[in-house]
């Protein structure tokens, strides 16, 4: 018998200040492995990661997690069954145990331990300030803060966007050992490449909406001419940025929609991200990738 799957969307729809943002999303999330999102910057993949555990409320639509209309569960509980790793680590003041207190005040030393663990650090970090921490140690950090509530899967929102190539490849690591161990793993990322390591599903989203089997061709190969599909509701250019960095790949002279930006407290009071603006035109969706990521000898540091 099929198993229920994590998430199941029929028709989804957010809009926000009457600009719609999502459209008509329908959507099945396995409940194992690595599903992956891409798509150009303002496509709406972190709006849509943020619905899956109610930080941002749908329009219209349905959403189920595990067979059960999310609106039916308590919004708490239910980012304790699902937690999420923002763009940019947020460490609280204080000790590494400080931080991991926050998510349950109750754990004892050796569920912090255990937490700590799973995201690849020493328990030794326990009593280590968190702004001494390097980045990658501290995303992992907030990795075991969100896993000391033993969530049933984790929504990750491109969460090695900061960070150097070392510590990228310590959190994919991290990553894959967690779905590989029965924690399916939802992945936001602009990285196509990232993408093809993590990835066991991916989704491609345009401009709102899931992509056509053409946009994903195109978005996979980055080839080939933007269309009216890559015109997104703001009718921004795409390029760079609203911080200036580059936008998302696609062809060049591409349209894209400008992203939404939301913050949000999970179960463990982490901040939610901004989103991308302006992101480039070409879209569609990335097909899947390698399960695999290569195992380097593993270190503490991040």
């Amino acid at each position: 018998m099929p198993s229920t799957p994590l998430y199941e969307l029929d028709d989804v729809s957010l809009a926000i200040d009457d600009v719609t943002i999502l459209d008509g999303i329908d959507l099945v999330i396995p409940d194992q492995g690595i599903t992956v999102l891409v798509g150009p910057s303002g496509a709406g993949k972190s709006m849509l990661l943020r619905l899956l555990n109610r930080l941002e409320v749908r329009t219209g639509g349905q959403i189920r997690f595990r067979g059960d209309p999310i609106d039916t569960l308590d919004p708490l509980a239910l980012r304790r069954r699902v937690g999420m790793v923002f763009q940019r680590p947020a460490p609280f003041p204080g000790t590494v145990r400080d931080n991991l207190l926050v998510a349950d005040p109750t754990a004892t030393d050796d569920e912090l331990a255990a937490a700590l663990d799973d995201a690849r650090l020493d328990p030794s970090f326990l009593d280590r300030s968190a702004d001494d921490l390097s980045g990658g140690e501290a995303q992992r950090m907030c990795l075991a803060r969100t896993l000391v509530t033993q969530p049933e899967a984790l929504l990750m929102d491109e969460p090695t966007s900061a960070l150097d190539p070392d510590a990228r490849q310590r959190l994919e690591r991290t990553a894959r050992r967690l779905a590989d161990a029965g924690r399916p793993l939802v992945w936001v990322t602009h990285d196509l490449e990232q993408a093809d390591r993590l990835a066991d599903d991916v989704v491609v989203l345009v401009a709102g909406r899931i992509a056509t089997g053409a946009e994903r061709t195109r978005f996979l190969t980055n080839a080939g001419p933007a269309t009216d599909a890559d015109v997104g509701p703001s009718g921004e250019a795409g390029g760079a940025g609203a911080s200036g960095e580059a936008g998302g790949a696609g062809a060049p002279g591409g349209v894209g929609a400008s992203g939404g930006a939301g913050a949000g407290a999970g179960a463990s009071g982490e901040t939610g991200g901004a989103g991308g603006a302006g992101g480039a035109g070409s879209s569609g969706e990335a097909g899947a990738g390698r399960p695999g990521v290569p195992e380097d000898q593993e270190d503490a540091r991040g």
